[in-house]
């Protein structure tokens, strides 16, 4: 009987330290955005989110088999453009395997926008991300402000405004 006590007292402290371990906070608005430090996919610097501190950092993960990421990038490219000049970074996370892949689809679809490498998907965990595509909005002080998930038509007003508007109040 005391051997069945002693079991239980430690089978209840294992389970009351396995759940007193810290736990990811949930990658969600008002929390600070993951560091990360990932290649260029042109010229291969490393580029960490720090680099962008200052501006409003549209952070989009995407693969080229991914069929509605393919189908959001012209959208993305033209909020890029519109927007850039005022102060707005859009940084397209790849996690695609092959480089090759990736300059091929970029080459295709003309997008000037930075692409970064995450083949190994260490941002893309560090995000939480739970699909493709799957974009965050951070703010000048690294702040996520949205998740969005899935594909958006990134060039509409309601997007524009939004950035506009952290990019004038922020």
């Amino acid at each position: 009987m005391r051997a069945l006590i002693v079991i239980a007292v430690i089978v209840v402290g294992l389970v009351v330290l396995s759940l007193s371990e810290d736990v990811d906070q949930p990658v969600a608005r008002g929390v600070v955005a993951p560091a990360f430090s990932l290649p260029l996919l042109e010229g291969g610097a490393l580029m960490t989110l720090e680099d962008y501190r200052g501006q409003v950092v549209m952070l989009n993960f995407w693969a080229t088999w991914c069929k509605p990421c393919e189908d959001e990038m012209p959208a993305m490219d033209r909020l890029y453009r519109a927007l850039s000049p005022e102060g707005f970074e859009m940084l397209a996370v790849s996690v695609d395997e092959e480089t090759e892949l990736v300059e091929a689809f970029r080459q295709r679809l003309g997008v000037s926008f930075p692409i970064l490498l995450d083949p190994a998907q260490n941002a893309a965990r560090a995000y939480q991300t739970t699909g493709f595509p799957e974009s965050l909005l951070i703010d000048q002080e690294g702040m996520i402000v949205e998740r969005y998930i899935g594909p958006r038509d990134w060039d509409h007003a309601t997007y524009a405004e939004r950035i506009r508007r952290l990019l004038r109040d922020g």
